[in-house]
């Protein structure tokens, strides 16, 4: 397979660095895999870490440690479910629509409502929140919403 740096290239993004489509990229492409360093501990937090399940994280190294969210994301990540009780060891990018050169790569972080911030994703559809969709009513239902 190509190296993701045959697909992406990270560069300045209005929030920071990001990762950037080099060539034109279509719907169901793979553009990579997701390497870094697996951290085994249930209790390890991270806002940059992929939870793998069964208490394992991945810390992603470039270029998909600068992946940013999106509430309308272009590109998912996905993994070989491996069951209940093992944690997934396998994790790439996979393109959901035409992207064009130059355009940013990113993804839906869907986070927990216990680690939602802010969104500033600037999508017309924003939720306000970078949260799950599912968890979004947690945090904007009740007097204990943010």
């Amino acid at each position: 397979m190509e190296s993701p740096s045959d697909f992406v290239m990270v560069q300045p993004s209005r929030i920071g660095r990001g990762v950037f489509a080099r060539v034109k990229l279509e719907p169901g492409q793979c553009v990579g895999f997701l390497e870094g360093r697996t951290i085994v501990d249930p209790a390890y937090r991270s806002r940059y870490a992929v939870n793998l399940g069964c208490g394992h994280f991945l810390e992603p190294v470039e270029p998909f440690a600068c992946l940013n969210h999106s509430c309308e994301p272009n590109c998912q990540l996905f993994y070989e479910d491996r069951g209940p009780d093992r944690p997934a060891e396998t994790l790439w990018v996979e393109v959901l629509r035409h992207i064009q050169p130059g355009e940013e790569l990113t993804i839906d972080y869907e986070w927990s409502a216990d680690w939602a911030i802010p969104c500033s994703c600037g999508n017309p559809r924003c939720r306000g929140w970078i949260v799950a969709e599912y968890e979004l009513e947690k945090l904007t239902s009740g007097p204990e919403s943010r």
